[in-house]
C-alpha cells in the first residue's frame, strides 16, 4: 500500500502488518506473473508470521473467453492445492456481450471474485495489480483528458461491502517475475496481453520503449483525498436533501472554491442522474458557468435538471428515458440507476416512473409524511394532482423512510419551487403489479433503497468520505470500513 516499497517482499510484508486481524484474504489469481507472485509472496509472509492471524484462499476466474482457459484455470488449482490453499474456480457463464467485452468481463470478474468470497468466508479480496499496470492506467487517461488521474487506486470497495486491495501496485512486474524465478515456479502467459486491438496492449508497448518519469501518485491521492473531505463539508454547509428526490445548493454553497463546488456538484449530478460517472468536463464546464453566472433558469446535463432560482439550484431527474424495472419473487436489481430494489413478495412487481401513472395510483397516510402505496378502498384520499398528494419523501414509508431533517410535511412543500418539486416527483419510483398499484402489505416486501450510481458497485477509498457523507445525507446506511488499522505507515 505504500509507493516507498523497495520490493515485493517489503510491500507483501508492510501490507500484511496493515491488516487488522485475524483476517482471511482471497486471492485473485488468473496464472499470468502478477498474481502467481502475489499469491506465492503472501504464502511466505503468512506462513512466516502466524503470529499475524492471517489466513489465504483463492479464487481463478475462467471468463470462458477462449480454447484453453479451463486447462489453465486447473493449473492454477493444482498450484493453490501444492501450497495447501484452498481454491475455487469460477466460470463466467452465459453468453458474451459483442462489444464492450472488457468492461463486461471486468464486471463478471468481480462479481465472482465476491461470490467465492462470500463462500470462503473472506474478509477482503486482493488483486495482482503493479506499477506496470498504473503506469499503463495514468498515460491512458492522459490521453483522454489534462486533468490529472489519481490511476488505479489502492483500495476499492465493492458492492459497499467486499474491500479490493492491490498491496504490489508499487512494485515492477520485473521485480515480480524475478521473485518467481528464484523460486522456479512458472506464470502463464496470456495471448490476449499480446493483442493490440486492446488499448492497453498498445500503450504498453509505448510505455515499455519509452519508461518516462513517472507522476507523484501519492501527492496525487492525498489532494484527491483532501479534496473529498472538502466536498462533505460542502454537503454539511451547503446542501439538502428534499424527500430524497429533490437536492438544493443553497446560494451561498454556489460561491465555493471551484474544485470543491466542480467535485461535489460532479458527483450529486450523477447520483441524481443515476449515472455511474460525473458529467464530463465540457457538460460540467457548462453547469458551472450556469450555477455561478447570476441568471436564473434551468438547464439539463447527465439527466439531471439544474433548475437555479433565488433561493439555489434545484437538482432532479429528468423525467425522461427512464426505463421500467420488473422483478419476479425473490430478485433484485438496480431501477434507473437510482434505487436498489428487492422483489420479497410473491408475485412479480414492476417499477416505473410516477409520471407513467395517473394520481389514483398513490394515496396520503395521515401517520407518516411520506406517501404509502394503497388499495382501492382508500380512493377517498386521492388528491387531484400528483404534486399536492406529494406530502412526504414520496419514497414508500414501507422501505426508505425519511429522517427528521428532511422529513416533508405540508407547509415544507408549501416553500419549495412547485415546478421543481413536480419534477422531482414525476420520477418517483411507482410500484405495482400486474397493472394494479400494490396493497399496503405487498409494499411492506418490496425493499426499496437510495443507490448512488458512482460509488455502490466500485468506490475507491478516494471518494470514500464524499460517498459516506452522502449516505449520511439520505439516511442510509454507512459504507462498510477499510479492513485496515494503518496506511502507510499511519494508523487510520
Amino acid at each position: 500500500m505504500s509507493p516507498e516499497a523497495a520490493s515485493p517482499q517489503l510491500a507483501i510484508l508492510q501490507f500484511l502488518t496493515s491488516l487488522q486481524s485475524p483476517a482471511r484474504i482471497l486471492v485473485a489469481i488468473s496464472g499470468g506473473s502478477d498474481s502467481t507472485g502475489l499469491l506465492l509472496l503472501l504464502d511466505e509472509a503468512v506462513k512466516a508470521a502466524p503470529h499475524l492471524k492471517i489466513s489465504l484462499c483463492a479464487a481463478t476466474v475462467d471468463h470462458a473467453l477462449r480454447a484453453g482457459s479451463a486447462d489453465e484455470a486447473r493449473e492454477v488449482a493444482a498450484l493453490c492445492a501444492s501450497l495447501g490453499i484452498p481454491h475455487a474456480i469460477m466460470i463466467w457463464q452465459g453468453d458474451k456481450p459483442k462489444t464492450g467485452i472488457m468492461a463486461a468481463a471486468r464486471e463478471a470478474r468481480y462479481g465472482l471474485l465476491a461470490t467465492a468470497a462470500t463462500d470462503f468466508k473472506a474478509d477482503l479480496i486482493v488483486t495482482g495489480h503493479t506499477f506496470d499496470d498504473q503506469r499503463e492506467t495514468l498515460a491512458m487517461r492522459g490521453m483522454r483528458t489534462e486533468q490529472v488521474s489519481t490511476g488505479i487506486a489502492d483500495a476499492v470497495l465493492f458492492d459497499r461491502r467486499l474491500w479490493i486491495l492491490r498491496p504490489l501496485l508499487f512494485s515492477t512486474r520485473a521485480d515480480i517475475r524475478a521473485f518467481l524465478r528464484e523460486r522456479g515456479v512458472p506464470w502463464i502467459d496470456d495471448p490476449s496481453n499480446e493483442d493490440t486491438k486492446y488499448e492497453r496492449v498498445r500503450m504498453r508497448r509505448q510505455l515499455s520503449a519509452d519508461a518516462g518519469a513517472e507522476s507523484n501518485i501519492r501527492g496525487v491521492w492525498e489532494e484527491r483525498m483532501a479534496l473529498s473531505a472538502k466536498g462533505a463539508e460542502w454537503l454539511d454547509r451547503h446542501f439538502t436533501l428534499h424527500g430524497g428526490l429533490l437536492g438544493q445548493v443553497m446560494p451561498d454553497g454556489l460561491l465555493q472554491d471551484r474544485a470543491v463546488l466542480n467535485y461535489a456538484l460532479g458527483r450529486l449530478a450523477a447520483v441524481f442522474g443515476g449515472q455511474p460517472f460525473a458529467p464530463g468536463r465540457a457538460q460540467m464546464e457548462r453547469v458551472f458557468t450556469f450555477a455561478t453566472g447570476g441568471g436564473l433558469g434551468r438547464m439539463t446535463a447527465g439527466r439531471v435538471v439544474f433548475d437555479l432560482r433565488r433561493d439555489g439550484l434545484y437538482l432532479a431527474r429528468e423525467s425522461r428515458g427512464i426505463l421500467p424495472l420488473v422483478l419476479r419473487p425473490g430478485e433484485a436489481g438496480v431501477w434507473d440507476g437510482r434505487f436498489y430494489a428487492y422483489n420479497g413478495s410473491t408475485a412479480s412487481v414492476e417499477i416505473e416512473a410516477a409520471a407513467t401513472y395517473a394520481p389514483s395510483f398513490l394515496c396520503l397516510s395521515q401517520e407518516s409524511s411520506a406517501p404509502k402505496f394503497l388499495g382501492a378502498k382508500d380512493t377517498s384520499r386521492i388528491v387531484e394532482s400528483i404534486t399536492a398528494q406529494m406530502r412526504g419523501g414520496w419514497i414508500p414509508v414501507t422501505s426508505l423512510g425519511s429522517s427528521p431533517s428532511t422529513g416533508m410535511r405540508e407547509d415544507h412543500i408549501a416553500l419549495l419551487p412547485k415546478a421543481a418539486w413536480k419534477r422531482a416527483v414525476a420520477s418517483a419510483p411507482a410500484l405495482t403489479s400486474e397493472g394494479a398499484p400494490l396493497s399496503e402489505e405487498s409494499a411492506r416486501m418490496i425493499e426499496l433503497t437510495p443507490y448512488f450510481a458512482p460509488f455502490d458497485r466500485f468506490l475507491t477509498r478516494f471518494d470514500f468520505i464524499f460517498a459516506n457523507r452522502l449516505s449520511a445525507v439520505f439516511v442510509t446506511a454507512p459504507y462498510a470500513r477499510l479492513p485496515l488499522r494503518s496506511i502507510d505507515g499511519k494508523t487510520i
